[in-house]
């Protein structure tokens, strides 16, 4: 059976390091193989601290998969939406290679980063580098419950996972990422029941809030069509910040790439009436790309090519 990346469906970890990183070697051959490289050192970091619970992934850009792995392409793998309606947008920053790297110790995130970017130094250079952790029992800074709605145990897989309906990728993934900052000093301004009226559900418990609308965020920004018994994204990302600037890296992982496009079109625009997600005005994307995560199996198959 074809192995998909431990850290597409991993269970939520206290730290992750998010690296994007744009290619500026033309040997691809030495890129793939240097790509195989960084699996194994997941796998070493992952044997000699089983106790941080380490997991990684590499995800390849849109835009350079035909590069990188020339011949068959993902069937969803298109550029990442360009969305923009009045003040909110979804801005594009292309990027080549996403590595996520997330670990249940920080200091342990901190030296795989630093070695796989010693790995791919002279392939590669640094667009951004973003550092996540886990707030208070799994929460985004706004103080309320991040990815609620994510599906639980065997079912991330299914949701996240390509089957054997696309055999060439079976066990891949769809990713999408997005940088978003908040601001806080505006959205603890509001009471505690117009934070919850925006949101949709209670800040404590995480239900339904009675005043529950159709521009609140839990439902435009739901990834479950209503026909759906399970969610079409398992989310990923976690919150970033210091004392300037705070906010949450967004990364969703999906079977398909049209559940990401949806959803971002129903908080940007709304059906059409005006029912845009709320929660856009406190916070804004300042990035976003679209990637595809292939097996392990198919990453080291092609290093070998």
């Amino acid at each position: 059976m074809t192995q998909p990346q431990k850290g597409v469906c991993a269970e939520p970890n206290l730290h992750a390091q998010y690296l994007l990183l744009n290619v500026i070697d033309d040997d691809s051959q030495a890129v793939r193989a240097k790509l195989a490289r960084v699996l194994e050192i997941f796998d070493h970091y992952e044997n000699e601290h089983y106790e941080a619970m380490v997991t990684g992934m590499i995800a390849v850009g849109a835009n350079y998969w035909p590069e990188l792995y020339p011949g068959l392409i993902p069937t969803e793998l298109t550029p990442f939406p360009d969305m923009q309606c009045e003040d909110r947008s979804a801005p594009v920053m292309p990027c080549d290679l996403f590595i996520q790297i997330r670990a249940d110790r920080l200091d342990i995130c901190h030296a795989i980063g630093i070695e796989v970017t010693e790995l791919l130094r002279i392939h590669t250079e640094l667009v951004e580098q973003v550092r996540g952790f886990r707030y208070l029992d799994g929460r985004d800074l706004n103080g309320f419950l991040y990815g609620a709605d994510n599906p639980r145990g065997m079912q991330r897989r299914a949701v996240a996972i390509i089957g054997e309906q696309d055999s060439d990728f079976a066990g891949g993934s769809y990713i999408h990422v997005q940088r978003y900052r908040h601001d806080l000093r505006r959205w603890h301004a509001l009471s505690s029941r117009q934070q919850e009226q925006i949101m949709g559900m209670t800040q404590e418990h995480n239900l339904p809030s009675p005043e529950q609308n159709p521009s609140s965020h839990c439902v435009r920004a739901s990834a479950k069509a209503p026909e759906d018994k399970l969610p079409g994204l398992l989310k990923q990302g976690m919150p970033y910040g210091d004392m300037a600037e705070q906010g949450l890296f967004f990364v969703s992982c999906g079977a398909s790439s049209q559940p990401f496009k949806a959803m971002l079109h129903s908080q940007i625009y709304g059906p059409g009436d005006g029912d845009y997600d709320r929660w856009l005005d406190y916070t804004s994307a300042e990035t976003g790309a679209a990637f595809f995560a292939p097996s392990v199996s198919f990453i080291k198959k092609q290093a070998k090519i």
